[in-house]
């Protein structure tokens, strides 16, 4: 059995802690307040009727529908499922090294379970995975085998030796295609890519793998052990080779991407999203809005709790990379306001399941904080669900709604929130804190948590 086989293998067998009420084929939400995931206000005093697993009328009268399960939302915030733009389920050590050196696949896997059930539980209805796992925990999920969000995979992070895609220690031999000596070569993790043949060779497994898009690191990093984040790891050719695949498939590429000269040169190769993009200015903004590109930004990277995350304070490189990271980036979050891109909310967290639940409620705090709650809660759910759409009719795994949105004929994944999240963006999670918040037990003022008319919580 090879081993991505056995990462799915685990996750069929995982036991989750919930599963889903048995849903009714027809549920009506009365009495609440819409974010539709789009406008800057309420849609005040509505009711929305769900049939199966999506949204069929909304209406400011009250609607009846026979033998529909009614839920009284009393003035609630109904509004659409979260949206990871880039995360890492898979990723749940506590840094890249120790997923190396010290996770067999076993591990990897089962708390990858607990990882997306964490999520969902949070509010993440769907989670576009930004590399590092293959389709075998989206296959559990879909099957009801374990719960969690729907999940986009990216299969393997496909970068050149010495890159953010290269999860090597020191003494570790890299021989032969996909750099297979790795650990994060042999689970499927990664895969060295040093040509042109072998960006498409590593594409075309990802895909086989199935992948719904392919991820490259086009740039160095912080949290990894070789490169510099000033490192452009690929050419403009090379980056046209990995966009060739993903056309040919009808999908597209995401990138790893931290400067301006690499930013320029993904938008001119044809890549679709931006990830990170700390460099981002008024030309990238320009070469974006041409082109309809996305990018996704980890807020965290401007917090001043980052120099405590494990992956960057467990190693000196790392931690001198995040000063020198931070300094260089001062102009990002006021050319964000200013421009206003087609911009997606990621986490990025690597680690297990409090760490990332630390993190992502912090993430959104410092969003808010940022560029303001609408632009957060817009990032979180109609533009992160235009961005996934964007692995096309083919590969989408969900191609029967959109995502995202409260309107009619959207999928039914959907949150009853208390209070107002355009006004109070906690009611969502958002903490101030990081590091010394508390552990949690999902997020109280997150009422109803349905996903695809499937009911998960209900506390009212």
């Amino acid at each position: 059995m090879n081993n991505i086989s056995k990462v799915s293998l685990v996750a069929l067998l995982v036991s989750s802690a919930a599963f889903a009420e048995e849903p009714s084929s027809k549920i009506i939400f009365k009495n609440v307040h819409i974010f539709n995931g789009i406008d800057d206000e309420l849609q005040r005093d509505q009711h929305v009727l769900i049939e199966d697993n999506f949204i069929t009328k909304i209406s400011s009268a009250p609607i009846s529908a026979a033998n529909a399960q009614i839920i009284n939302g009393q003035g609630r915030t109904l509004m659409p499922g979260l949206i990871e733009g880039h995360g890492h389920l898979q990723m749940n050590g506590t840094s890249l090294p120790d997923i190396e050196n010290n996770r067999n696949w076993e591990e990897l896997a089962v708390r990858s379970v607990a990882r997306a059930r964490s999520a969902l539980m949070s509010g993440f209805t769907t989670w576009r995975d930004a590399g590092g796992m293959g389709a075998g925990l989206k296959k559990s999920i879909d099957s009801g085998e374990v719960i969690g969000p729907r999940i986009y995979p990216s299969g393997a992070f496909i970068g050149p030796t010495g890159s953010h895609a290269d999860f090597r220690n020191f003494t570790t031999p890299n021989e032969t295609f996909n750099g297979q000596l790795s650990a994060g070569g042999r689970l499927g993790m990664s895969c060295t890519a040093d040509s042109i043949g072998d960006i498409k060779a590593c594409a075309r497994q990802n895909y086989m793998q199935g992948a719904t898009q392919i991820k490259v690191m086009s740039s160095g990093g912080v949290a990894s052990s070789f490169d510099p984040w000033q490192l452009n790891a690929y050419s403009k050719e090379e980056l046209e080779a990995a966009v060739e695949v993903a056309d040919a498939y009808g999908s597209y590429v995401m990138s790893h991407a931290y400067s301006k000269v690499s930013l320029l040169r993904n938008l001119d190769a044809g890549v679709k999203t931006l990830e990170h993009a700390f460099m981002f200015d008024k030309d990238v903004y320009k070469q974006m809005k041409e082109k309809d590109a996305f990018m996704t930004t980890n807020m965290t990277a401007f917090s001043p709790y980052l120099g405590q995350i494990e992956a960057i304070s467990s190693n000196p490189a790392s931690a001198r990379k995040a000063a020198t990271a931070q300094a260089a980036f001062k102009d990002y979050l006021d050319n964000v306001n200013k421009y206003k891109p087609q911009l997606g909310f990621h986490v990025d967290c690597v680690g297990g399941v409090f760490a990332c639940e630390q993190q992502a409620d912090h993430s959104i705090y410092l969003s808010g904080q940022f560029i303001g709650n609408y632009y957060t809660l817009k990032s979180m759910t109609s533009t992160n669900g235009r961005m996934v759409k964007l692995s096309g009719k083919v590969l989408d795994p969900y191609y029967k709604g959109k995502l995202g949105v409260v309107e009619v004929g959207a999928y039914a994944d959907l949150l009853l929130i208390d209070g107002n999240p355009l006004k109070d963006i906690t009611v969502i999670g958002a903490n101030e804190k990081w590091f010394d918040a508390p552990k949690r037990d999902g997020i109280k003022t997150m009422r109803v948590i349905m996903k695809d008319g499937k009911i998960y919580k209900n506390t009212l």
